[in-house]
């Protein structure tokens, strides 16, 4: 439970589990979504791995109606696929797919982040601040798990700090695209071990963002996705085809 609660505090969520607030169905929707989203990130639903509706509400403990809405979500951002008399299949991991999207996060994350410079209210440089505290404390015992809270919080806040909601439906199935391949290099490759890097990374370019500091923001933002760059040829070299997808799974003996 304590643990539990330390997770809530540092993504800023102060909800119980389980309940929808006065959203009703509108909240589960959305707690249907999160909850799908995790288990991609994390790979507890396996690249590549078909699926019933009934095994994801297992999954999730949450009712038919809402999981069927995140699928139908998650399918439109290509993270699920609807294939008949098949089921769902989570999306495997093409990995000259995903670098190809790398180059468009680039572009959309500089933009992100020129815009937040230039828009953050006081309430949102607060709020970031307020994260950089948490963040640098938290650092030296942070798992890649607690880290991705972090990670989904910030994105949230630079989001927030644009003003544009738009921005929110193209960007969050490339985070979390990108948040599941950093999920692998940093638990199955011994060159992610360390979370020194992607923690800097991050640092930087929110004190930049805080300070109003466009040029700054931009420069952090390229080291950022650089960072996720030299991922690429490590994951090629080093986990087996089958963790990308699980239908690849081959052992002859």
């Amino acid at each position: 439970m304590a643990s539990k609660q330390k997770d809530r505090a540092i993504s800023g969520d102060s909800s119980e589990p389980g309940k929808t607030g006065s959203g009703g169905g509108k909240n589960l929707n959305e707690l249907a979504y999160n909850k799908l989203e995790e288990l991609i990130v994390t790979c507890e639903l396996k690249p590549g791995s078909y699926l019933r509706i009934q095994d994801l509400q297992t999954a999730t403990g949450i009712s038919r109606t809402p999981v069927h809405q995140a699928v139908t979500r998650l399918s439109a951002d290509t993270l699920m696929i609807i294939q008949p008399r098949q089921g769902i299949q989570i999306a495997p991991i093409d990995l000259t797919r995903t670098h190809l999207l790398l180059r468009l996060r680039r572009d959309m994350e500089r933009f992100v982040v020129s815009l937040a410079s230039a828009r953050a209210s006081t309430s949102h440089r607060s709020q970031m601040r307020h994260l950089i505290g948490l963040l640098t404390t938290h650092r030296d015992k942070m798992t890649i798990v607690e880290f991705n809270e972090f990670d989904r919080r910030i994105d949230q806040m630079m989001l927030a700090a644009c003003g544009e909601p738009f921005l929110e439906y193209t960007l969050r199935p490339l985070h979390t695209i990108f948040r599941r391949l950093g999920w692998i290099y940093h638990t199955q490759t011994v060159d992610g071990v360390s979370l020194d890097v992607t923690i800097d990374s991050h640092l930087d370019v929110l004190n930049a963002v805080v300070e109003g500091k466009k040029d700054e923001a931009l420069v952090a933002s390229d080291k950022l996705i650089e960072f996720v760059d030299a991922m690429f040829p490590v994951l090629e070299s080093s986990i087996a085809p089958s963790i990308f997808d699980v239908t690849q799974d081959f052992d002859p003996f």
